[in-house]
Order: structure tokens, then C-alpha cells, then sequence
């Protein structure tokens, strides 16, 4: 159905006049009494009651009326919505997430971009680095905040937005605590945490190449795979591990955090952002841009 007749309608309906409601339409009113004839024969009812006093409604008329009113506004407000995805300021935008952008990235990256785009409808998803490529990949994510480093090649563009480090953790009872910068070789008898070979590779391959850079393979006594399951069980006991220095955020009372001195380079972790090109979103694209914008790395 035709809106532009359906406004033809509501306009004389509301001045009960057409010439009336062809100047406040800006059109001849020839025109316009063919509109209205047209929409009477799409109809096949008669809206309006033409007499030499001048028009009125007929009871078809009448009950069309607040309808016809609803579906003006409801074309405004698709119209509006529509304009509003392409410029990428309404919407909805799906972003994954690992658990340890929780403690800075996140806390940064939301509330600015909630404040800028409020019309966007931001859906967050916490997932591993592993199952976030591939959601980005499948298109059922627009992007993806992932550790680095990732050892699985992807047709999706890695944008990177922190650089970092491994530090060790060590429980509160260790003998280490009271030491103050850490070799990681020291720790070369210690038993550790460590990520799960398959659903945290990136961490798992850093963390023992860091290991076997520094002399030692590590004796590993349990495996996780989120950082913040990492340190629960640093907490519990069970050993020392290597998590990012930005978990230092993490504070307990059963954990001490220390330095290592003797870190190699092929071993340095990070954060970055994911994303398809080809597939980005006017409100991807905003969101990637605010992201680079409050996270700029030197060349």
C-alpha cells in the first residue's frame, strides 16, 4: 500500500477540505482527489462523503483513520531506522569477547561508544580467543576482542590494540613471594598452571616457549583455559603461573604478582580486535575506528 496516499488520506481526513489539505501538501488538487479516488478503489470502499457543504468521513473513513495514522508513524520510524543502520548509529552490533578485557579494555571501550552511538544496540558475548575467530569468520559475530598471540590462520583482519606481557603469580605461601624481581627460571621446579593446549593456544604456546627460552620445560599439574580460572587456581594452591601483567588488576589477598627479567621477545602477548572487511557494518566500522582511537599503538 502506497504511504504517500495513505498521508493524501489522513491530511483531508483532518481538514475536511482538499484544497486545505492540498496546500498543506503542496500539490494541485486535482492530484490529489485522483489519490484518494485511487486508494478508494484499492480499498473498495468509499472514505469520504462528498456534498456541495463540503466533505465528511463515512464510517469506513472513520475506522481507517487511527489506523491509517499508526501506519504513518510506524513508515517514519522504519525509515528512520533504516537511515539510522546504514550511517551506522542504530542497529545492533555483536561483539565477542575473552574474560581479560574485562579488566581495562572493555571498561574503556563501552561507555565511550554507549555515549556516542546510544541508538546501537550493543550485544556482548564472552567466548575463548579460539571460538571468536571462528564466530567472526561464520559471520554470527560482527567483531572480536582476542588474546594474542593467534597460531590458527583466518581470513579476518587482526587489528591490534594492546601489547603485553607475562608475569608470574604465585601463591601467597610461595617461597618466591618474598623475592622481588623474578628470573623465570627460577620458577624451573615450580609446579604451574597452564592454558589448555586447544582452546587457549595462544597462551599455551607463548607461555611454554617462554619456558623453554628460559632453560626448562614446566611440570604442569592442571590446565584451564580462561586467565581468570588461572588464578582461582593459583589461589586454591596448586601452583604458580604466567598471566598477562594487565591481570595485576586481579587483587587478592592469596595472590602475589612478580616481574620476570628474562622474558624473550617471540614470547609477548597482546589484545586485538577481529574483524572481515567484506563483511563490516557501518556500526562495526565506528566501533573498530573508537577502538583504534583509544587504543593507538606506536608504529
Amino acid at each position: 500500500m502506497d504511504l504517500r496516499r495513505i498521508r493524501h488520506f489522513v491530511v483531508v481526513a483532518e481538514t475536511l477540505n482538499f484544497r486545505r489539505a492540498a496546500e498543506r501538501l503542496h500539490m494541485a488538487q486535482p492530484p490529489l482527489s485522483v489519490s484518494i479516488q485511487k486508494l478508494e478503489a484499492e480499498l473498495d470502499t468509499k472514505l469520504f462523503v462528498r456534498s456541495p457543504s463540503g466533505v465528511s468521513l463515512t464510517p469506513s473513513g472513520e475506522a481507517a483513520l487511527a489506523e491509517a495514522r499508526r501506519l504513518l508513524f510506524h513508515g517514519s520510524q522504519f525509515a528512520q531506522i533504516a537511515h539510522s543502520a546504514s550511517e551506522g548509529t542504530g542497529g545492533a552490533l555483536h561483539v565477542g569477547f575473552v574474560g581479560s578485557t574485562t579488566f581495562g579494555l572493555l571498561q574503556k571501550l563501552v561507555p565511550r561508544y554507549r555515549a556516542e552511538y546510544p541508538g546501537v544496540e550493543l550485544i556482548l558475548r564472552e567466548a575463548t580467543s579460539a571460538r571468536i575467530m571462528q564466530m567472526v569468520e561464520e559471520d554470527a559475530l560482527d567483531i572480536g576482542l582476542v588474546r594474542t598471540p593467534l597460531l590458527h590462520s583466518s581470513a579476518a583482519t587482526l587489528v591490534p590494540l594492546e601489547r603485553d606481557q607475562f608475569i608470574a603469580a604465585l601463591p601467597r605461601g610461595n617461597r618466591f613471594v618474598k623475592k622481588g624481581l623474578l628470573a623465570l627460571g627460577d620458577l624451573a621446579d615450580e609446579s604451574f598452571i597452564m592454558y589448555t593446549r586447544t582452546e587457549a593456544a595462544g597462551l599455551h604456546s607463548a607461555a611454554m616457549l617462554a619456558c623453554q627460552q628460559a632453560g626448562f620445560l614446566p611440570r604442569i599439574t592442571q590446565e584451564a583455559v580462561q586467565v581468570q580460572t588461572v588464578l582461582s587456581l593459583v589461589e586454591s594452591g596448586l601452583g604458580v603461573a604466567l598471566v598477562p601483567s594487565v591481570m595485576q588488576r586481579f587483587v587478592s589477598e592469596k595472590i602475589a604478582y612478580r616481574a620476570l627479567d628474562d622474558l624473550p621477545p617471540a614470547a609477548e602477548i597482546g589484545l586485538a580486535l577481529i574483524y572481515r572487511p567484506e563483511m563490516e557494518s557501518p556500526a562495526a566500522r565506528r566501533f573498530r575506528l573508537l577502538a583504534c582511537q583509544e587504543f593507538p599503538l606506536p608504529a
